[in-house]
């Protein structure tokens, strides 16, 4: 008996251990703003969060670009694309409620059609009357929806691996795959290895040797900004991947442009079908090689099938012959 209770002892002590030495406490913004905020990024407040947001470029631009990321990232994912056109177009970014250095909501509430209105009021703020709305994933859902809601401030769309239609993931990153789950959400919202977000990260990437230890340290370190671990959760148990009102995608007359890692396993290249079917003037692009995140995968080759369609979009719009 004696033996027994001090194995139980000892198991209990190693679990102990185990657990703390995977705790990790909230990091406070002001920690994390020297490291992912610079010169260009700006906070204002909305619906009571400091929302962080670039705007870069010239301002004559009558059709800036606004940037949406996706689940568990945050703005940095666009560096390479407006790396590569802010010296032309007017690039918005932002860190969606949740994320980022913006942090979470006080309502936690972080369904689309929220987001969404989040990016109008942003838009209102900064005097955008209309631009083009490109997101990745949840920020492609958050696009296509403003799209539908204000047609009249959504000029176009660039559409880059989107969620919100039926799709049959071939694979969900480890992350992913926790915060799902009813049990491991309470111990991820205090017990975070990083080993998780380092799995999770070469996940969604078809090249996994492409992602660096700089890459994986941001992701980390932004999720433990006070607040992101609970909102990740908040998310996963609230929302469902596929909106009830995908059909009304076959509404959206915005020329669109649809960008589609052929090596994304979390939405797959079949789910482009459905936006193809739906919408009416898509102009689909399969990446070979890249996966769910490829405008961060190969930023300039992205950036620049993106300007291009960009330029042809735009003298379409002010009625300017291509030559």
């Amino acid at each position: 008996m004696k033996i027994s209770l001090k194995v139980s002892g000892f198991l209990l002590l190693v679990i102990f251990l185990a657990l703390a030495s995977f705790f990790r406490r909230d990091v406070p913004v002001d920690e994390l703003k020297p490291l992912y905020a610079n010169a260009y990024s700006r906070f204002l407040t909305i619906d009571g969060m400091p929302l962080h947001y670039r705007d870069e470029g010239p301002r004559a631009d009558a059709l800036p670009l606004v940037l949406l990321h996706g689940t568990a990232s945050s703005l940095h994912t666009w560096d390479g694309w407006v790396d590569n056109l802010r010296h032309t177009r007017r690039c918005i970014r932002l860190d969606l409620p949740g994320h980022g250095l913006t942090g979470p909501r006080a309502d936690r509430d972080y369904s689309v059609e929220t987001y969404a209105r989040t990016l109008l009021t942003l838009l209102d703020s900064l005097g955008v009357e209309r631009c083009v709305v490109a997101g990745n994933s949840l920020g492609g859902a958050i696009a296509w929806t403003a799209a539908l809601e204000t047609p009249a401030r959504v000029a176009g769309l660039i559409l880059v691996d989107p969620a919100g239609a039926p799709f049959a993931p071939r694979h969900v990153p480890m992350g992913f795959q926790l915060a799902r789950s009813a049990r491991a959400r309470p111990l991820l919202r205090w017990f975070t290895p990083r080993a998780i977000v380092a799995r999770s990260t070469r996940e969604v990437y078809g090249n996994p040797s492409k992602v660096t230890e700089k890459l994986i340290d941001r992701h980390y370190e932004l999720l433990l900004r006070t607040g992101n671990r609970q909102a990740l959760s908040d998310r996963f148990r609230s929302a469902s991947p596929t909106l009830p009102y995908y059909p009304r995608l076959s509404e959206i007359t915005q020329p669109v442009l649809l960008l589609w890692g052929a090596e994304d396993r979390l939405i797959p290249p079949e789910s482009a079908a459905v936006f193809q079917k739906l919408l009416p003037n898509d102009t689909l692009v399969l990446l070979p090689g890249l996966g769910h995140v490829p405008m961060e995968e190969d930023a300039g080759e992205t950036a620049n099938l993106v300007g291009n369609w960009l330029f042809r979009m735009r003298n379409a719009e002010f009625g300017i012959r291509n030559n």
